[in-house]
């Protein structure tokens, strides 16, 4: 893939694309090896999602039955960040679809 590479976002628990050069700029050789790594990817996405929905579950869970304010304001914290994973994680899975149709109709 070139100067094309796939880096770890720790945050997100996926590899995400890093593009030495704009979309349009690459060839059809270099498109087609980036979108077949990223199906990969992107299959992996759906999994993850529910993987981090359950970690909301049990902080939910937690936060129902703790008493103590900074503990609860911790635990909000934490379930909206877990929330803006998933909200991100979306996006992504929905990069290849945006570029399928952008490619088939124009």
């Amino acid at each position: 893939m070139g100067n094309h590479v796939f880096k770890l976002d720790a945050r997100l628990g996926i590899e995400l694309p890093v593009l030495g050069t704009d979309w349009e700029r690459l060839s059809v050789e270099e498109r087609s090896a980036i979108l077949e790594y990223w199906e990969t990817i992107r299959g992996t996405i759906p999994d993850r999602i529910f993987a981090l929905e359950r970690l909301i579950n049990k902080l939910q869970a937690r936060l129902n039955e703790e008493e103590d304010f900074d503990v609860s304001c911790k635990l909000n914290s934490d379930i909206a960040e877990q929330a803006s994973r998933i909200n991100d994680l979306h996006i992504w899975y929905r990069v290849n679809q945006e570029i399928e149709t952008r490619r088939h109709s124009g």
